[in-house]
């Protein structure tokens, strides 16, 4: 993965919650700003603390350093106050990530249905999974039902369901 890393990635101290309080809140943003690039590189909608103890995001080999579960949860609870995570089960071990919030998902992919002339259309939930050259290619299933489940909240959209199918009709919607 082709991830420039932060300066402080290579500093010891970065792989532990520092108790001054100042300190702390810059060391967060710094790992929130790591997660959310790591995730989106490498196109990941969720996040598993206890698979993700072990890879390069919360250990440098290179310095033999981890941070620990609880330094994990203060980051994901940290973008969890910006709208870009949220737990996906009541364990909180497992988050989805939001590189983009939701409400920004949403916009993406109406502009995208507007562009291509989806507008009054049905597209299923493949269908968009699998749009080629699109940011959202590839997102989880979860992730894309809160993004199209955000739009039909605001009017821009109906979800479509069906025996083996669910898929999405696109309104038209100037206001948006």
């Amino acid at each position: 993965m082709d991830l420039d890393w932060p300066w402080q990635y290579d500093f010891p101290p970065f792989f532990t919650i520092q108790p001054n309080e100042t300190t702390r809140k810059t060391q967060l943003a710094v790992w929130c700003k790591l997660v959310l690039k790591y995730q989106k590189l490498s196109k990941k909608y969720v996040l598993d603390i206890n698979e993700v103890m072990e890879t390069p995001l919360f250990s440098n080999k290179k310095i033999n350093r981890s941070l620990s579960t609880e330094g994990i949860l203060m980051v994901l609870e940290a973008l969890m106050t910006t709208g870009n995570a949220e737990p996906s089960d009541k364990a909180r071990s497992r988050w989805y990530i939001y590189w983009h919030k939701i409400d920004e998902w949403a916009d993406i992919i109406y502009s995208w249905a507007q562009d291509k002339g989806q507008i009054d259309n049905v597209c299923t939930l493949y269908e968009l999974q699998t749009s080629t050259n699109t940011e959202f290619n590839g997102m989880q299933h979860e992730v894309l039902i809160k993004v199209l489940k955000n739009l039909e909240k605001r009017g821009c959209a109906e979800l479509v369901t069906g025996d083996d199918f669910i898929g999405v009709k696109f309104l038209d919607r100037v206001d948006v």
